[in-house]
């Protein structure tokens, strides 16, 4: 082979290492643009997640808060959606009963119940929660109110049937219940806002709450009345209360496991009967003013501060230093209660201390 030829096999060489070195950077650039948008998306998602890992969860999105009157009589039990609730309050009506309102958020819950008649001062809660307020029935003055405030309202009474519906399993007036599906299908039918850019009336935090310098907590036993004691018992492995009343645990309706609640808040503030025509005893509440109170999580219970300073604002939970307090990011159970009620808080050894207004 002479020395021109031998040159010209050694270009032809290069030319196709140089053609083959090309296509495979082309397929690696082609393939690196295909694949990117499945990194990015994965990147994004890892970045969601972390994220959404830093955000409160018990009170997120723009799903306007629903409350649901939930009857509280002893042939009422077990209800049905107080775990799916991100608050519960607990007040005083008359014959020393309480009613529970039950407050849902952004939840699908497809039985709440046995849902009972209105009481004007739950109203004060509902507005505070901007909420839309869900009854089956009414007293006189919670019927003037609803008007006076320009409340949305779901009366089960004035419903067309199918918001509400009664159960077999129970007898009235404990049988009646409903849904989130049905009442946002109700609220959309009377053009209520169904969104709401409110803040959360709690300042809950993401890192864990654990409130070094409270006493200890491991059984809560608040007496509303005569009649009806509620008493908690701390679970250290889940660090939930499970809920009891009149000695009796507490059980979803539904799946029949026990209520939990991850914050326990207790306001001493006192309830009066009112001069009531129809002379049923029905109770009116002094809430307005600041007011001691109780902030129990994991375990321990710190004295607290409860201001509120109209019926439609906000309660504002502060320690005895004037800061407000942080909540652990999970449900909450409101006992509001009279003033000389004996609230007992015992520690893991059973001393116990009576927590009443003797807040200082």
């Amino acid at each position: 082979m002479s020395e021109k030829g031998g040159v010209k096999i050694l270009i032809a060489i290069l030319v196709i290492l140089i053609i083959v070195a090309g296509a495979i950077l082309a397929y690696k650039i082609v393939k690196d643009k295909e694949n990117e948008p499945t990194a990015v998306a994965e990147e994004n998602k890892i970045l969601t997640a972390a994220i959404e890992e830093k955000q409160v969860q018990i009170f997120k999105g723009n799903d306007r808060p629903i409350a649901v009157m939930i009857d509280n009589h002893d042939d009422a039990w077990p209800q049905a959606g107080l775990q799916d609730a991100y608050m519960v309050y607990e007040i005083v009506v008359e014959g020393g009963e309480t009613r529970l309102m039950a407050l849902f958020k952004g939840a699908n819950v497809d039985k709440i119940g046995p849902v009972r008649s209105a009481r004007h001062y739950f109203l004060d809660y509902a507005m505070e929660n901007d909420a839309i307020y869900v009854h089956f029935g009414q007293s006189p003055q919670a019927e003037s109110d609803i008007k006076k405030y320009s409340i949305d309202d779901i009366n089960g009474i004035s419903e067309d049937g199918t918001t509400f519906w009664r159960v077999n399993d129970k007898a009235a007036p404990h049988n009646a219940v409903t849904s989130t599906e049905r009442l946002l299908k109700s609220a959309e039918s009377k053009k209520y806002k169904t969104t709401s850019n409110e803040t959360s009336v709690l300042n809950y935090v993401t890192d864990e709450v654990n409130l070094e310098d409270g006493e200890d907590a491991f059984t809560v036993t608040i007496p509303h009345s005569q009649l009806q004691t509620v008493e908690y018992y701390y679970d250290e492995q889940n660090k939930v209360y499970e809920r009891y009343a009149r000695n009796k645990e507490q059980t979803d309706w539904t799946t029949g496991n026990p209520i939990t609640t991850k914050n326990i808040i207790i306001t001493f503030c006192d309830n009066y009967t009112l001069s009531d025509p129809e002379n049923k005893g029905r109770q009116g509440l002094k809430n307005i003013g600041t007011f001691n109170g109780y902030y129990i999580t994991n375990g321990k219970a710190i004295k607290i501060k409860c201001t509120k300073q109209a019926r439609e604002e906000k309660t504002v939970y502060t320690d005895l230093q004037g800061n407000i307090i942080e909540v652990n990011d999970g449900n909450t159970f409101v006992h509001i209660c009279p003033t000389d009620s004996n609230v007992v808080i015992e520690g893991s050894e059973s001393e116990g201390n009576i927590a009443n207004n003797a807040v200082n």
